[in-house]
């Protein structure tokens, strides 16, 4: 693949010359850099600068793209909180005004150049205005997880040596004054919800924390936003760490500012006019991209969902806000498509025959746009206005021009589920170490099942390919990051020394170029007899045979045989913890296999047997259309509770932690292999 796309290892290696950029009224200067990688906070990288096209763009920093937005657009809304049941708004110019505030308290209270600002909380205006500013104020915005215990948050304090710790509330605040001994940096704590429940003279509430900088001259700022680098590191994201400690990953100003520039482009966004929903962990690079940085790049409307938004609130919030564009990570659509799927089955007979037309008829033609041949069937306008913007408008999804899906793989049954009811799906593909995207899918291009196709200006190449085609996919481009903070072993492993990012992800192109995952490396279940297989499809193939399934996992690494722990689908608590109650349509399966049962530990109990047999006959047909017999799932484990982040099974993202659930499960996994080999 690297021949077709000309050879990156030879880049355009000269210093881009400073353009004045007309809006930013401000020289772009690169800080002097021989080497495309660094670990130390302080150190620049070379950009990987193309003579023409995308990649030859001038670099610009985080300040120079909001000041363009701020000239331009102004008065526009930038960011919409509910407070006290009401929506609140700032127009870009009163964001902007903030940013500069909190950058000078952020300098009042001792940030130094290069330290960390640490941000723990649920989306809200305070997360992006304490992001930006910590950038303004030249240090190092770092997001930590809310769901992290004391000690990963320390973990991560201490690695970006954080001067300023920003929380959400008193739960947050609790974690960081567990550790707070063990972090030497910390100079003050901002809390930017409710009260303060204890008074220290290093805490700080919003409103105090707001006030510091009041008397810190705009010349002294105005000097530390001068002397920001566009090659330089502003942003720290942490990886999840399902695999050993979480890796700094540093991002420059170029890395977010042309990669948000570059993927929008693709998507087809209009200045001044999109509005977005907030709702995913800031930390997680996804949402970083989309929802702060995009929307400064393209004047986008930013509104806040309530923090128990995956709790099911989300609906409410779209609904509000009517968002024209919206990323999900797979589970929400899922959840969404499992919703809907119960008031379909409440429907009359009339409404349900209505609706499987429409949906026929939304699949046809979606298909049709997808290969390109645009051919409107008969009735497309009567199934629009009968059933698609109904659905649309119960979402919330009415101007939604782009719905996006990331972050996990998604199955063929949920995308094709939206593409019948005219929402086709967008599936986007990177990593944290891509700034996040690397291809992208869009209206005018999408193919079912694939990540789409690579963003302008950067470059895929597959390595060491199989008979199918399918290698590692590396990575090449601006977007790719500077490297891991401090970690200049985990750096190397990454990056090789032409500087192309190893993904460990393996994916082969069609015709058309659009890359297509086909696993993982590290995912790769290697059984006893050496065959190497990928679970994710395998997975998803007994999910969609089998309705009443929320969760699957194949065991089988080093083992005879391939196995599979599988979840019930179970009603969700306040805290979207599982509870032991069947979901409507878990009851509805039970129901037309004359089974009683209306908990998960009722079916496990009695070991219901027309359940187990129907998730039995389901494997059967799975493994019917397996590839060898070394694919085909031997036995089956129904698990007494579903997969959760509160349980630890999944992450932030909701990505299966697969080395946590084998220990989780590991006498399970005993139980299913020891009375095997005593046959």
């Amino acid at each position: 693949m690297a021949g077709k796309h000309g050879c990156p290892c030879c880049p355009n290696t000269e210093e881009p010359r400073a353009v004045p950029l007309s809006t930013a009224k401000a020289q772009t200067a690169l800080a002097p850099a021989d080497q495309l990688w660094s670990t130390s906070r302080d150190q620049a990288v070379r950009l990987r600068m193309e003579g023409s096209g995308p990649a030859s763009e001038t670099p610009i920093t985080v300040h120079q793209l909001f000041m363009e937005t701020v000239e331009n657009y102004g008065d526009r809304p930038a960011l919409v909180s509910k407070t006290e049941g009401q929506w609140v708004t700032l127009t870009w110019r009163q964001y902007h005004e903030q940013c500069r505030a909190a950058a000078k308290s952020f300098l009042k209270l001792g940030l130094e150049r290069y330290h960390g600002v640490g941000i723990l909380g649920f989306n809200s205006a305070e997360w992006f205005i304490s992001n930006v500013g910590c950038i303004f104020a030249g240090g190092l915005a770092t997001g930590i997880y809310t769901t992290n215990s004391p000690e990963a948050c320390q973990y991560v304090a201490e690695s970006c040596e954080a001067n300023i710790l920003v929380v959400e509330n008193q739960k947050q605040l609790e974690k960081i004054l567990q550790v707070k001994d063990q972090l030497p940096h910390l100079k003050a704590i901002v809390q930017y919800k409710g009260e303060l429940q204890q008074k220290a003279p290093f805490l700080y509430t919003w409103a105090e924390f707001m006030k510091q900088g009041e008397d810190v001259p705009d010349e002294q700022l105005d000097a530390v936003i001068d002397s920001l680098r566009a090659n330089e590191c502003c942003t720290l994201i942490f990886t999840s760490g399902t695999t050993g400690n979480p890796k700094g990953v540093m991002l420059s100003h170029d890395n977010l500012t042309w990669t948000v520039r570059t993927a929008s482009l693709v998507a087809g966004l209009k200045y001044g006019e999109e509005v977005l929903v907030s709702y995913l962990p800031l930390s997680h690079v996804a949402a970083q991209l989309i929802d702060m940085w995009m929307c400064v790049c393209f004047a986008m409307t930013t509104y806040f969902a309530d923090p128990d938004a995956l709790k099911g609130s989300l609906v409410n919030t779209l609904k509000e806000a009517r968002p024209t564009c919206f990323l999900g990570v797979p589970r929400v659509w899922e959840k969404m498509q499992e919703k809907m799927k119960a008031a379909g089955a409440k429907a009359s007979p009339m409404r349900s025959a209505v609706a499987g037309w429409a949906k026929s008829i939304g699949l046809q033609y979606n298909y049709s746009v997808m290969n390109g041949e645009n051919q409107v069937p008969w009735g497309f306008m009567l199934a629009n206005n009968l059933v698609f913007k109904r659905v649309r408008e119960a979402l919330g999804l009415d101007r939604c021009k782009l719905c996006f899906t990331g972050a996990a793989p998604v199955t063929k049954d949920t995308l094709e589920y939206f593409m019948s009811l005219n929402m086709p799906l967008l599936e986007l593909y990177g990593m944290s170490e891509s700034s996040g995207p690397h291809t992208i899918s869009s209206n005018s291009s999408y193919c079912i099942a694939s990540c789409g196709k690579v963003m302008p200006g950067a470059k895929t190449k597959l390595e060491n390919p199989d008979q199918d085609g399918s290698g590692e996919i590396c990575f090449w481009g601006r977007h790719v990051f500077m490297g891991y903070l401090n970690m200049p072993d985990k750096t190397t492993e990454a990056l090789d020394q032409d500087g192309w990012l190893h993904s460990g992800d393996l994916g082969r192109h069609d015709k058309n170029d659009f890359l297509f995952i086909t696993g993982r490396i590290k995912e790769l279940i290697i059984t006893a007899g050496g065959e190497n297989i990928p679970p994710v499809l395998i997975e998803d193939s007994v999910k969609s045979e089998v309705a009443i399934i929320s969760n699957a996992m194949l065991i089988g690494d080093r083992l005879k045989f391939l196995s599979i722990m599988v979840t019930l689908k179970c009603v969700v608590d306040d805290n979207g913890d599982p509870t032991d109650a069947l979901t409507p349509e878990a009851l509805s399966f039970c129901q037309q296999h004359d089974v009683t049962a209306t908990t998960v530990s009722g079916i496990i109990a009695n070991k219901e047997p027309a359940i187990y047999t129907a998730i039995q006959e389901g494997i059967e047909r799975v493994n019917a259309r397996a590839t060898s017999n070394a694919q085909k799932i031997q036995k089956f484990v129904i698990l007494e509770q579903d997969f959760s982040i509160g349980g630890g099974e999944l992450g932030p993202t909701m990505k299966l932690r697969r080395p946590i659930v084998v220990k989780m499960y590991q006498e399970k996994i005993n139980e299913l292999y020891g009375v095997a080999t005593e046959k």
